[in-house]
């Protein structure tokens, strides 16, 4: 694994996390976008060589809406950028952990990403993400 890509923060309000996080980190949000097939919109915030991703519903159907309702607003994971995320998810099985999906999917940001149960991390969810190369 590369380095920390970022770190997704499950929220209740995306807008209202927003205005929270420009004052915390003192720098607007970079980037927003929406990942449809995943009911959910992304804002980024630029942190050194790492990212801060809120996640918000766009659905209360969404996995993060139903997160928030179970866990509260918070950490939701820790995604790690790796060069080849097919040759990544190989080795992770072969070592025995639990890998969510069975293909990565089309994240946020321009990236391929796929999950480690948290069962396996210590209770952490793990995001693998690779950028996509145009």
């Amino acid at each position: 694994m590369e380095h920390i890509d970022h770190i997704g923060i499950a929220v209740a309000n995306l807008e209202a996390a927003v205005d929270t996080y420009e004052s915390l980190l003192d720098r607007e949000c970079y980037k927003r976008e929406t990942v449809q097939d995943q009911k959910l919109e992304t804002a980024f915030f630029k942190t050194g060589e790492s990212k801060v991703e809120l996640l918000g519903a766009t659905s209360p159907d969404s996995v993060i809406a139903k997160y928030v309702e179970k866990k509260g607003e918070g950490m939701h994971h820790v995604a790690f950028e790796v060069e080849d995320i097919n040759a990544e998810l190989d080795r992770l099985r072969t070592e025995g952990f639990t890998v969510l999906t069975d293909e990565p999917k089309q994240g946020a940001d321009n990236k391929l990403v796929a999950f480690v149960h948290p069962k396996d991390n210590h209770g952490v969810l793990v995001e693998l993400c690779q950028t996509i190369k145009d």
